[in-house]
């Protein structure tokens, strides 16, 4: 016999003082104290469960995040989180994704929530497990992707106690999380799993679930909640008022600039439209590179430190900035007297770094569509658009001649002019952080292909988990990960991932022996170059020992015949080509 508590007012329901079964009451039986409905009641420590419940807690979390629409978990299995693992196991609509590392599972969720908007999941053990969802799950919060982490834990009734691999979960994760608990009680279960849904997608960010192994094999028969009754989101609308002070400001202005960030990435036609309506140059982030086409005759590419310089003058020769969807956290470029409007869906990133003079909380798309007719079509300024075409006109000469640079050493410009030449139009490329990451965001012109990186914090280690995400989520499409040998090292255990999993990734290492953009950074400080070099193995041979294809590219003359051969396989293909040790995105000249 057990004992059923009211959540309402604490009354409980004693079944061998009433002398009946709770679950034999009926469907409206209340409250005899405060009258709420028998839903509000809650078992009691352990209350018996009826022998017709066959499902467990682990089965119920993974059935609800099947409602959730979660069609993969990435991560690694252990004692702590054996239930969930069988339950996927078992599970016809979810597929588990097993990784050589945790950090791995942590990127590929956060890859996945940035690439389809909806819910990526990762799964590890207790202590060490979730040590390493940390960068991962990092990643996610600051790039705002809606990630969910089941944290495996040691049984809750050893928690406190020192148990093996016990760490303080919640603490651990909650100054970066949107939402962090426990699963203390079976029927906690199904409420938490779509609190941490809801909380993951509302900013965007990350929640953790943390598991208790013990709780996780109790018997639950509660129905998983309908999504359609429980999860609730909606798109951000502005103020009239707001919009037309916009307005008013973009037609008082003779020369405007458009400057799109990652609020912007389904708003390209939009944006165009504007661009075109007030003939206004677009210059982009770095995460939303691509949003518009980079060789249309108003882009000007990535504005920032991996940007074009004619991105950064156009921006200072311009009367006003329409910065939309960015935080645009780099107020040295803009110089004093240029007036800005910024429009963002989160109303603390509008003047967080500068004076705004107008500024509309709102979704990019909604604020556009009311924008548009709002604003005056205007003439072009020829003045101003010519002086932007000429710098242009340099930097196309640029690309021009990196693309017939075959020097030995191979230089890093003319690798990203070759996967311009072999990428698809629709092409997701996932971009590590190294000097790679400049010569990629200023030399690559997008075209319709879309671009990912680890933005704000900016961690190694990113594209290749990213890759793996995007080639599971987009199976028909072309996935290129741009990586250099230090980051590529940190996690290329997980290339037999792409292996075993049959994912027809190409992988581009930039190989210079070093961390280059370390030594960069060194140099600009007057430190002597130390402590950034290192050995490393042949990635071509790892890649085809690991049942991939592998090639080392040392002559660029053999680089595109190896591209094409590489881009056309449907196995997981690296390419490691030996880059110019000394030749940085920052000059075309050596560092001595």
């Amino acid at each position: 016999m057990g004992k059923y508590r009211c959540s309402v007012c604490n009354w409980v329901y004693d079944e061998e003082a009433e002398g009946k079964d709770f679950d034999s009451l009926p469907d409206d039986y209340t409250c005899p104290i405060c009258g709420s409905p028998k839903s509000a009641f809650a078992p009691e420590g352990r209350a018996r469960v009826g022998e017709d419940v066959k499902t467990t807690v682990a089965e119920k979390i993974i059935e609800q995040l099947e409602a959730l629409g979660v069609t993969h978990v990435y991560g690694i299995p252990g004692d702590s989180n054996l239930p969930l693992i069988d339950a996927i196991r078992r599970s016809e609509n979810m597929r588990f994704i097993l990784t050589r590392h945790e950090e791995t599972a942590a990127f590929m969720a956060s890859a996945h929530g940035k690439m389809t908007g909806t819910l990526g999941v990762c799964i590890s053990i207790a202590g060490p497990g979730c040590t390493n969802l940390i960068t991962g799950l990092m990643d996610a919060a600051t790039d705002r992707s809606p990630v969910i982490a089941l944290a495996g834990q040691v049984p809750e009734v050893y928690l406190g106690s020192e148990a093996f691999q016990e760490i303080d979960q919640i603490e651990l994760f909650k100054p970066f999380t949107e939402f962090s608990e426990t699963i203390a009680r079976e029927n906690q279960a199904l409420k938490l799993v779509t609190m941490a849904a809801k909380y993951a997608l509302k900013k965007p960010g990350a929640s953790v679930l943390s598991t208790p192994t013990d709780i996780l094999s109790e018997r639950l028969g509660e129905k998983a909640y309908s999504i359609d009754k429980r999860v609730f989101t909606n798109k951000t609308a502005p103020r009239d008022k707001d919009v037309q002070r916009a307005a008013d400001l973009i037609n008082s202005c003779e020369k405007v600039a458009l400057f799109a960030g990652w609020g912007c990435q389904q708003s390209g036609e939009l944006l165009k439209e504007l661009s075109e309506k007030l003939k206004a140059p677009i210059a982009t982030t770095s995460r939303a590179k691509g949003v518009v086409y980079e060789t249309d005759r108003l882009s000007l590419g990535v504005l920032g430190s991996i940007g074009s310089k004619h991105a950064a003058q156009a921006i200072k020769n311009c009367d006003l900035i329409v910065i939309i969807g960015s935080g645009f956290r780099q107020a040295n470029l803009v110089p004093s007297g240029i007036k800005i409007v910024q429009i963002d869906i989160d109303p603390t990133k509008i003047g967080k770094t500068f004076d705004v003079d107008a500024g509309v909380v709102g979704d990019a798309d909604l604020v556009l569509q009311r924008l548009i007719p709002l604003v005056e079509e205007r003439e072009e300024n020829q003045e101003f658009l010519e002086y932007i075409n000429e710098m242009k006109q340099v930097h196309f000469k640029e690309l021009e001649t990196d693309a017939n640079d075959l020097s030995i050493p191979v230089s890093p410009g003319y690798v990203v002019q070759a996967i311009k030449r072999h990428a698809d139009k629709d092409a997701i490329i996932c971009i590590d952080v190294g000097d790679h990451t400049y010569w990629f965001y200023k030399k690559f012109m997008c075209e319709g292909q879309r671009t990912f990186m680890s933005a704000n914090i900016a961690s190694m280690g990113f594209a290749l988990p990213a890759a793996l995400s995007a080639k599971l989520d987009y199976p028909d499409k072309q996935i290129i990960c741009v990586t250099g040998d230090g980051g590529f090292g940190m996690l290329m255990a997980d290339f037999t991932t792409a292996v075993r999993e049959e994912l027809g990734i190409n992988v581009i290492v930039f190989n210079d022996g070093k961390l280059k953009n370390i030594k960069k950074e060194e140099l600009r400080d007057n430190y002597p170059e130390f402590g950034v070099s290192f050995p490393n193995p042949d990635f071509a041979q790892f890649a085809s020992s690991s049942g991939g294809e592998g090639y080392r590219i040392e002559d660029p003359k053999d680089l595109d015949e190896v591209m094409q051969k590489a881009f056309a396989s449907k196995k997981p293909a690296l390419i490691d080509v030996v880059v110019d040790p000394d030749k940085t995105a920052a000059s075309t000249k050596k560092v001595d």
